[in-house]
C-alpha cells in the first residue's frame, strides 16, 4: 500500500528553505527599491504610469515574477485623435447650415448620420485600445514592449535585465518637458539590440528603476543568487 504522506527530505528541506531565503531577499531588495524612489503605488489603472501594479500579469510571466511598472504613452499623446473625435461628433451639425445635402431624402440623411457616427464610434475604440493595450512592462527579470498592431496581431519584445548594456532617455521640447514625459531607449546585448520605449511619463524615474534593477542583478550573480 503506497504512503499517503511522505515526510520530506532533509536536503528537500534544505532546497526548501534556501528558496525561501533567496525570495525574502529578493522581496527586501525589491522594498528597498521602491523606497529609494519614494513612489507611492499606483492604484489606478487607466493611467500612463503604473507603479507596482495590483491584479495585472502578462502571458510570459513566471509565479515569483513581479511587474515593477506598466507603462503606456502619456496620455497627453491622446490629445490629436480626441480633437478629432470631437469634430466628427459635431460635424453632422455643421452640416446643416450648408446647404449640401439638402436634395437627397429625409430617410437617406438619417442613414448617413447613423453611419458617420458609428464611423467615430469605430475611431474612437480604435485609438481607445491602441493606447490602454500598447504598454511597456518592466520586472524584477527583464522588460516586455507589447505592440498590438491590431486588434488579431499583437508583437511582443522582451529582454532579460542582465542582457541591457545601455540606458538613456530624452525629454526634447516644451510640451514634453511641461507634461514630464519622453522616450527611454534601452540598448541590449540580446536579439533584440535595441528596445524603445516612446513617449512615457517621467523616463527619468523609468531610467533609475532601470539601473537599480541591473545593480541588484550584478549583485546576485557575484553573490550566485541568480534564478
Amino acid at each position: 500500500m503506497p504512503d499517503i504522506y511522505v515526510a520530506p527530505s532533509r536536503k528537500k528541506k534544505k532546497t526548501i528553505k534556501k528558496e525561501f531565503s533567496l525570495k525574502t531577499r529578493r522581496n527586501k531588495e525589491i522594498k528597498k527599491i521602491v523606497d529609494e524612489l519614494g513612489e507611492k503605488r499606483t492604484k489606478k489603472l487607466f493611467t500612463s504610469f503604473i507603479f507596482l501594479p495590483k491584479n495585472i500579469t502578462f502571458e510570459t510571466q513566471e509565479s515569483e515574477e513581479k511587474i515593477i511598472l506598466l507603462l503606456r504613452k502619456h496620455f497627453i499623446t491622446n490629445v490629436s485623435w480626441i480633437l478629432i473625435t470631437i469634430l466628427m461628433i459635431f460635424a453632422p451639425l455643421i452640416l446643416r447650415w450648408i446647404p449640401l445635402l439638402e436634395f437627397f431624402p429625409w430617410r437617406f440623411k438619417f442613414m448617413t448620420i447613423i453611419m458617420w457616427y458609428l464611423m467615430t464610434t469605430a475611431f474612437v475604440f480604435e485609438k481607445f485600445l491602441s493606447w490602454y493595450f500598447n504598454v511597456f512592462i518592466i520586472t524584477d527579470e527583464r522588460i516586455v514592449d507589447v505592440d498590438f498592431v491590431s486588434l488579431a496581431y499583437k508583437e511582443i519584445t522582451e529582454t532579460k535585465i542582465d542582457k541591457i548594456q545601455d540606458i538613456t532617455f530624452t525629454m526634447g521640447g516644451a510640451v514634453r518637458s511641461l507634461f514630464n514625459y519622453g522616450d527611454v531607449f534601452v540598448q541590449t546585448a540580446g536579439q533584440i539590440p535595441r528596445v524603445e520605449f516612446e513617449d512615457v511619463a517621467k523616463p527619468d524615474k523609468v531610467a533609475k528603476i532601470l539601473n537599480q534593477l541591473i545593480l541588484q542583478e550584478e549583485q546576485e550573480k557575484i553573490e550566485k543568487r541568480v534564478r
